[in-house]
């Protein structure tokens, strides 16, 4: 959800495209336009924007870049035309099996984003099911995951996808997954479990030896989204910081997800899906043997796989080593440790949530409403997620907040001041808003449901015009979040998706004239 409407707040207007010139334009015209049209983009390298943007430095960033460009053209949907992209997906591979624990069985592909490796993790078990099971058996007729509440969305997107029950279970006081809650959710339909490391929401750890040792005893997978620190949290080991453990060093860990292009500072979109051994990953690939055209056979989900991705992924592990990562990851750690020591010393009214392990976490409050912080935030330039279930704020911590601790821990501790102290202006601002929550919740509960959603239907085509979502969101994130009727609530955000490809009505019949 807070991707999806952080995505609105820096939308410019402009006059739109729509159908091809009918006279190209020379090189220094495209590229200008293209430099106008990111003037309204968020200034990543200001460190004010947190989890879409990795930056290992303008070093890295620039060897990552050539690699990229010198291999851009090339395909590895077909490696023995371009053995040399088949030599570095081969090594990305063995270098970050190594790196996660694996031993000379450890097999695995390189993917477009953490979204497609769990993707092929969850069709790679499912396939894995009907294959040692009669059909009869619940595991093939009824496929079941289980999975705790803070795992990744890419999850239920694959279960959705391939017909395969996405059973969520309760978070534990500590928001890490429930063992006991897990243990129980097991059922003769259950083909996978699965453990985030950490979970995004709260960059927590789930407890991965108990969870796979279940799995382990129930004769079924056990997947690890180390999506998030999978190129982070063996370099913080390394750094001298106590780690659990959470990779092949487990057993019952069946397959881990990794992306690259995060805390790895590898050219979007590179990840990885690693299994532990040659027959796992075969249920992953596919081959389709009667075609006109020749056989067709793919690793993971797409056909065409860009060169520059995987060059630049080998290019950037050689380049940092491991003691380039190490020095890194040392320093992101000393910063989120600081910061979190003054979130919990020196801002009364926010807290971290509960005890991140690493470089990721949330902060909440008790007394305040932390979205009015994120706000606040918002007002002195920083973007901070909104979070749900409880409300927080999100923060990843990557090289390029390094330098920007001070400022970061300045303005979030005179946010919260602020909103301690309210002024009358800001007091009559909040006592509206919550005679607008109240109010909406009142309509939510007395009308009929085809009146309720006519009336989010409106409040979609309102919050797709003009400059899309307001600055200050506070309001809006309570309304959404107790509205009863979440199926109109999930069909007025995929009305903003929609909304990000399309053309406004008065704009596109300008641009006809």
């Amino acid at each position: 959800m807070s991707v999806l409407l952080r995505s609105s707040f820096f939308l410019k207007e402009d006059e739109p495209v729509t159908s091809l010139p009918e006279k190209g334009q020379s090189k220094d015209e495209v590229l200008t336009t293209m430099q106008k049209a990111r003037g309204g983009d968020v200034g990543w390298r200001d460190g004010k924007i947190f989890s879409l943007v990795y930056y290992g430095g303008e070093e890295a960033s620039q060897v990552v870049k050539e690699a990229y460009t010198m291999f851009m053209s090339e395909n590895a949907l077909n490696p023995g035309a371009f053995p040399s992209l088949k030599k570095f997906e081969s090594e990305v591979i063995n270098m970050s099996a190594s790196l996660l624990g694996g031993d000379e069985d450890v097999v695995g592909n390189m993917t477009s984003s953490g979204t497609e490796s769990i993707v092929m993790a969850v069709y790679a078990a499912r396939e894995w099911a009907r294959a040692n099971f009669p059909d009869t058996d619940p595991k093939c007729r009824a496929p079941e995951i289980v999975v705790p509440l803070s795992v990744h969305p890419a999850i239920e997107k694959a279960g959705h996808y391939f017909g395969v029950k996405v059973v969520h279970t309760p978070l534990g006081d500590d928001f890490r997954a429930n063992v006991s809650a897990m243990r129980a959710a097991v059922t003769p339909a259950t083909i996978m479990m699965v453990g985030s490391t950490p979970a995004y929401p709260h960059g927590l750890i789930d407890p991965i030896k108990p969870l796979a040792q279940i799995a382990l005893k129930a004769g079924i997978l056990f997947h690890v989204d180390a999506c998030a620190g999978g190129f982070i949290l063996p370099f913080v080991r390394k750094a001298g910081y106590m780690m659990p453990e959470f990779d092949f060093r487990v057993p019952g860990v069946t397959s881990i997800s990794a992306d690259l292009h995060k805390y790895g500072y590898a050219a979007k979109g590179a990840s990885l899906i690693l299994y532990r051994n040659k027959e796992l990953r075969r249920h992953m690939m596919f081959a389709y043997m009667d075609w006109p055209g020749g056989i067709y056979a793919t690793p993971t989900m797409t056909g065409t796989r860009p060169g520059g991705a995987i060059a630049a992924a080998w290019a950037i592990l050689n380049y940092m080593g491991e003691d380039g990562y190490v020095r890194i990851a040392r320093r992101v750690m000393e910063t989120s440790l600081r910061i979190q020591e003054e979130i919990e010393e020196e801002m009364d009214g926010i807290h971290v949530v509960s005890d991140p392990e690493a470089t990721i976490f949330a902060i909440a409050s008790d007394t305040l409403n932390i979205y009015e912080v994120g706000d606040e935030m918002q007002a002195r330039g920083w973007i901070l997620d909104r979070q749900q279930a409880p409300p927080t704020l999100h923060v990843t911590l990557n090289q390029v907040h390094i330098e920007k601790e001070e400022d970061f821990v300045r303005d979030l501790k005179e946010s919260v001041e602020l909103l301690n102290k309210p002024s009358i202006s800001q007091r009559m601002e909040r006592g509206a808003m919550k005679f607008v929550l109240c109010f909406a919740l009142c309509l939510a509960h007395i009308l009929p449901k085809a009146w309720l959603t006519w009336l989010t239907s409106k409040a979609s085509g309102a919050m797709k015009g003009g400059s899309g979502v307001p600055e200050k969101t506070a309001a809006m994130y309570g309304i959404m979040a107790e509205l009863p009727n979440r199926g109109d609530l999930k069909e007025l955000v995929l009305d903003l998706v929609e909304g990000f490809t399309d053309l406004e009505e008065g704009e596109e019949d300008e641009q006809k004239k």
